[in-house]
């Protein structure tokens, strides 16, 4: 069985740009195209509905939208205006988010809450208007969409590496994505986290589907795209890297990047990450790496794999090598 590969795009681009990357992803023999929803950078939307436009076949969505930034209420909206406008082709991304106390977000209870805005966001878009009760999310009775959606089924993703969010995507979800992740070991270690939300919800082990997903820089020359990577990738192993109860980082390298990265030098940061971090949390290197490493994670039973933006010095280009060199090769999963 063929397992697929998606795009994941940071919403940074001029107007215009996201429909050219789209069709040529969808040209490519990509399965999808995710963007990103991260702090201080364009919404989200506006980068899914231009590529709805310009494809036909991918399936397209947000990998994540933040309940604590945005309303369910308004994440549904959009949701089922990109339903509608891709003619069925959408996804729902969720996740608590990183960054928020830059902007003075502090959730309460944030998984609670996340398990209430996947309430109302499902209420809304089945019609049901008998209401949602919860402390942070709720819909009174009666209230629902002011004019009727036409839309499948909702298609859920929570974004998560912790063991109480994977319980929920367990529960709830149809996908499970580790944002920042390109370890193997997670693979398994997250199957074992939802045990306890699949057996809550009845539902067999397969039901959910376990999606990695992160930085990508692949070169001819491996040496430029690693070097290029370990900068592009600074920012999320901040965040992620202690989530990951299969490493133990080098000592002190978490201080040193996070002090590069509060001095505003990326360049500087990236290098305090060695080689076997860096193939942890990014792909990275020429296509024969990138290729090798996407097998190493169907073999270990991953569900679905996403390489994340910049994908190359340049990104067509870099598109262009992970559609024309990388994925050809990549095996089927073994059953």
């Amino acid at each position: 069985m063929s397992v697929p590969v998606s795009l994941g795009l940071q919403t940074d681009k001029a107007p215009g740009r996201y429909a050219e990357l789209a069709r040529l992803a969808e040209g490519l023999g990509f399965d999808g195209v995710s963007v990103f929803s991260d702090l201080f950078y364009q919404p989200a939307i506006v980068a899914l509905l231009e590529m709805a436009d310009a494809t036909e076949r991918i399936r397209l969505g947000c990998a994540c939208w933040n309940p604590f930034l945005i309303h369910p209420v308004e994440i549904a909206g959009m949701q089922a205006a990109l339903d509608a406008r891709s003619g069925g082709r959408a996804y729902l991304g969720l996740a608590r988010g990183s960054w928020l106390e830059s902007v003075g977000v502090r959730p309460e209870r944030p998984l609670p809450a996340l398990r209430e805005a996947i309430g109302v966001i499902r209420a809304l878009w089945d019609g049901d208007r008998s209401g949602v009760e919860g402390r942070t999310f709720r819909l009174d009775p009666g209230v629902g969409f002011a004019a009727p959606q036409e839309h499948g089924p909702l298609e859920l993703l929570v974004g998560s590496w912790g063991p109480r969010g994977a319980a929920l995507a367990g529960e709830l979800a149809d996908e499970i994505k580790l944002g920042g992740c390109a370890n193997p070991a997670m693979i398994e270690v997250t199957r074992e986290r939802m045990a306890a939300g699949l057996e809550l919800a009845g539902r067999p082990a397969d039901d959910v589907g376990v999606v990695l997903g992160a930085v990508t820089v692949i070169d001819r020359d491996r040496d430029v795209a690693r070097a290029y990577a370990r900068r592009q990738v600074a920012m999320y192993v901040d965040v992620v890297a202690e989530l990951d109860p299969t490493v133990e980082l080098p000592k002190g390298m978490l201080d040193h990047v996070r002090a590069e990265l509060r001095a505003g030098d990326a360049d500087a940061a990236g290098k305090w990450i060695p080689d076997d971090v860096l193939e942890l949390f990014a792909f990275s290197g020429d296509p024969d790496d990138i290729a090798a490493h996407a097998a190493r994670l169907i073999e270990a039973g991953v569900d679905r794999i996403e390489f994340g933006t910049p994908h190359g010095i340049d990104e067509i280009a870099g598109i262009e090598l992970l559609g024309r060199a990388v994925l050809p090769e990549l095996p089927e999963r073994s059953t």
